[in-house]
């Protein structure tokens, strides 16, 4: 399963529509004010479906990831010095980085691949490209990659 997200460019709030590779809309993601990002999933009608939520005073950057007021799991960052690694206390999942950050992939906790994440630059905003394994997936693999680029846009602020 394809997904693209398509970041807006000088948005107020982190604000993203994502589409199937068909350009049909798959979810919404709206930001709302709160100290750190908090970023809320809808489905293409507009039903809640799950929020990301990033936990300030850490020493590395971290996000809650809740389904409605479910706790499903923390993305946290772990020090390294030559790429970044990711890891999710949710069956194990963890993701790596490529090259100067661009291309992620995750993985489970047996080391089989669930998505693969690249991110290009097309008229000045950012677009991922976002191909999920098994499409049940799909809804913990956007939250992964909300995390990862909310990480970025504030290490870059």
């Amino acid at each position: 399963m394809k997904l693209l997200l398509k970041q807006r460019f000088f948005s107020w709030f982190d604000s993203y529509d994502v589409y199937y590779e068909d350009g049909s809309v798959a979810f919404k993601v709206k930001g709302e004010p709160a100290w750190g990002h908090l970023l809320r999933i809808f489905d293409a009608p507009g039903s809640y479906l799950a929020t990301v939520k990033e936990k300030i005073f850490t020493f590395m950057p971290q996000f809650e990831i809740f389904y409605g007021d479910e706790y499903v799991g923390n993305i946290h960052k772990e020090l390294t010095f030559f790429k970044p690694k990711f890891y999710f206390d949710f069956n194990g999942w963890y993701v790596e980085g490529h090259f100067m950050e661009w291309d992620y992939e995750i993985y489970d906790g047996y080391n089989n691949l669930v998505a693969n994440i690249n991110k290009e630059v097309i008229n000045f905003t950012d677009t991922y490209s976002i191909d999920v394994v098994n499409p049940q997936d799909a809804l913990l693999v956007l939250a992964f990659v909300l995390a990862m680029d909310a990480e970025k846009c504030s290490r870059n602020d």
